[in-house]
């Protein structure tokens, strides 16, 4: 299954524009690894160095692109509802915004590292709001709506630990999966608490909550993305942001969604995630965009090194979630698939998948019938637990052959 990430944070922040910005695509991809999108679900991109530099070869992608040696590689967003005090409790759109929290294996909280917006989301003076709060508020709400899912039948949880000697873990497990909340979540919380799963009666309220918030971490990463870096004092309240226990990525979404439409209409060359651009035909342009652009480049990419939508998108995925680029091919030599293009896919996957895993990733029928696979670098065979690592270039052998 593919790894989602949320888009979250309260009105007004710059979620939307965000969202948009990371999802709006002006390179051709022949076709997205995923059969369903719904209507929240938006395709962005992750970008990494392409092997095709390194092997000296001209790559024909498929199901990603590569622009001048960097690959982007499709990845789903989903874009969350406005979250509000109370959300928990069903306030506001806190039933629609939980629901889609489900479906995220890690989060990007947007928020406006201005201070111009309340902890309701309403305009407020530039400064006044600490968007520490805002941090501290969506810890908050995601622990109390785990703690009360998880506080429900927990007396006959309970008895079944004590009583039939049955594993808490599993118990969780099967009550918490349809939250992304896997057994490996479940042991890190185990082990970070310390709170004995044989003995979960002697198990204080703050006991639980202490579990429920580690669940919540190991679940649920998130990073901060500080939007509006462009509006003062953003520099100030950076700082303090930078102070808590999350990555911290400065941002200004709205300059990336100027860039991106801009690079859609062929105004400029921009590949996101560049500190520059290339205007392609100055002489087109309005006095108006060339203001525009000028004031992003001044004011945004020298001062921040780029607009941070793309830095934000790379860690969520790299470091949060620890994906790593493998490249399929079915001739090692020649790195190509049996249309003959070279190098044509890209995967991400997580960190620890093995070659036959991979396989069945690719398609049910190549793990099925795995004998083994060939590192293209090398040109060694490797086992059905060779665990894949990062711009691995694999060449699967099975028995069963895949169309």
């Amino acid at each position: 299954m593919p790894r989602i990430v949320g888009v979250v944070g309260k009105p007004n922040v710059g979620k939307s524009t965000f969202f948009s910005a990371a999802t709006l695509a002006h390179v051709p991809i022949a076709n997205y690894p995923f059969t369903t999108i719904k209507p929240n679900i938006g395709v962005g991109y992750v970008r990494t160095p392409c092997v095709c530099r390194e092997f000296n070869v001209t790559d024909s992608p498929g199901n990603s692109t590569c622009v001048d040696g960097t690959r982007l590689v499709p990845v789903e967003l989903v874009d969350c509802a406005g979250l509000v005090p109370g959300a928990w409790q069903g306030r506001g759109l806190g039933n629609q915004f939980l629901d889609e929290i489900r479906q995220a294996d890690a989060l990007i909280h947007i928020v406006d590292a201005s201070g111009s917006t309340d902890s309701e989301g309403k305009p407020c003076d530039r400064g006044t709001h600490d968007p520490g709060e805002d941090v501290r508020f969506l810890e908050h709400e995601l622990d109390m709506w785990l703690l009360q899912i998880v506080k429900k039948e927990w007396n006959r949880a309970i008895r079944r630990v004590e009583g039939t000697k049955e594993d808490l873990v599993d118990i969780l497990e099967e009550k918490l999966s349809g939250l992304g909340i896997r057994k490996d979540h479940i042991g890190k919380a185990r082990l970070k608490t310390g709170l004995s799963f044989e003995k979960p009666s002697a198990w204080s309220d703050g006991d639980l909550l202490r579990l429920v918030t580690e669940l919540r971490r190991f679940s649920k990463p998130l990073l901060i993305a500080a939007n509006k870096m462009d509006v003062p004092p953003a520099d100030k309240n950076l700082e303090a942001l930078n102070a808590m226990e999350y990555m911290v990525v400065p941002c200004c979404a709205e300059a990336e969604l100027a860039l991106r439409r801009a690079a859609d209409k062929q105004i400029i060359s921009y590949v996101p995630g560049d500190g520059n651009f290339k205007l392609s035909d100055a002489s087109s342009l309005s006095p108006q965009q060339v203001d525009a652009l000028t004031r992003i480049k001044e004011k945004v990419l020298l001062q921040l090194g780029s607009t941070g939508v793309q830095d934000a998108l790379n860690l969520a995925f790299f470091k949060l979630l620890q994906m790593v680029t493998v490249y399929p091919v079915e001739d090692p030599e020649k790195l190509t698939d049996h249309k003959g293009r070279v190098l044509p896919d890209a995967y991400l996957v997580p960190y620890g998948t093995t070659a036959k895993e991979f396989a069945g990733i690719i398609h049910s029928d190549l793990a099925s019938g795995f004998l083994y696979a060939t590192e293209a670098r090398s040109k060694m065979r490797v086992a059905d637990d060779y665990v894949l690592k990062d711009k691995d270039v694999i060449s699967i052998v099975s028995a069963k052959r895949h169309a």
